[in-house]
C-alpha cells in the first residue's frame, strides 16, 4: 500500500507517531563517531532531514508537530533554516486541511544584505501572533536561541518551541532559562533503546 493510501487526516495520531519513529530509526539514526554542530563528539547521529524531506516523513511531521502544539493555538509556526524548512510547509498544509490554518516563517542564519535586510522571512509577524518555533533536532539549543534572538529584535517571543527529537543535551534547560518550554515528539533515549 502506498503512503498516499495509508494516511489521511483521520489516521490516529498514535499510528502516525509509531510510523514516524520507525522511519527515523531505520533511515535517519546512525551509530558511529560523529561531530555535532555544537562541536561535541557523539556515538550516534540523527539526520532527521532524511525523513523530513521525504513525502511520507513531511506529512507525518506536519501532522504530529501541528498536534503537539495545537493547545497553544498558534497563528504562526516557523524556525531556523535548514532544520525547520521542510517542516514548516508540511505544518502549513496540514493545518489548512484541518481547517485551522497557520502561516509560517523561516529564520535566516543572518540578515540578508539586500532588499529589506530581513532575518525572519515570511508574513510580517505582529505582537498579537501566537508564535511557535520548531526545529528537527534539539541538541544544545543553539538554533532555538538564535531564533529567539531574531524574533526578539521585533519584540516577539514564542509561546513554545517544539522539535521532532530532543537529544537531551541541554536545549530544554537553556530554553527554560529564557522562559520558553521545549516540547518534543521523541527523545534520543528512545532511539538508543530501540
Amino acid at each position: 500500500m502506498s503512503a498516499v493510501e495509508k494516511y489521511d487526516l483521520l489516521t490516529p495520531v498514535a499510528e502516525c507517531r509509531r510510523r514516524l519513529f520507525d522511519l527515523i530509526r531505520t533511515k535517519a539514526f546512525f551509530r558511529g563517531d560523529f561531530t555535532l554542530s555544537s562541536g561535541k563528539k557523539s556515538p550516534y547521529y540523527l539526520d532527521a532531514r532524511l525523513v523530513t524531506l521525504s513525502a511520507e516523513g513531511a506529512f507525518l511531521c506536519g501532522r504530529l508537530i501541528h498536534e503537539l502544539v495545537r493547545d497553544c493555538k498558534p497563528t504562526v509556526i516557523g524556525g531556523p533554516t535548514l532544520g525547520a524548512d521542510p517542516m514548516v510547509g508540511a505544518v502549513a498544509a496540514v493545518s489548512f486541511l484541518q481547517g485551522n490554518p497557520v502561516n509560517t516563517f523561516i529564520i535566516r542564519k543572518e540578515a540578508k544584505g539586500h532588499g529589506k535586510g530581513r532575518m525572519v522571512e515570511g508574513p510580517e509577524l505582529v505582537l498579537a501572533d501566537r508564535i511557535v518555533v520548531i526545529d528537527d533536532v534539539a541538541t544544545t539549543g543553539k538554533a532555538f536561541l538564535h531564533s529567539l534572538d531574531a524574533l526578539a529584535l521585533d519584540g516577539l517571543k514564542p509561546a513554545v518551541c517544539a522539535c521532532i527529537i530532543d537529544r537531551q543535551d541541554g536545549a530544554r534547560e537553556v530554553l527554560a532559562a529564557r522562559g520558553v518550554e521545549l516540547r518534543s515528539l521523541y527523545t534520543a533515549a528512545e532511539f538508543l533503546q530501540a
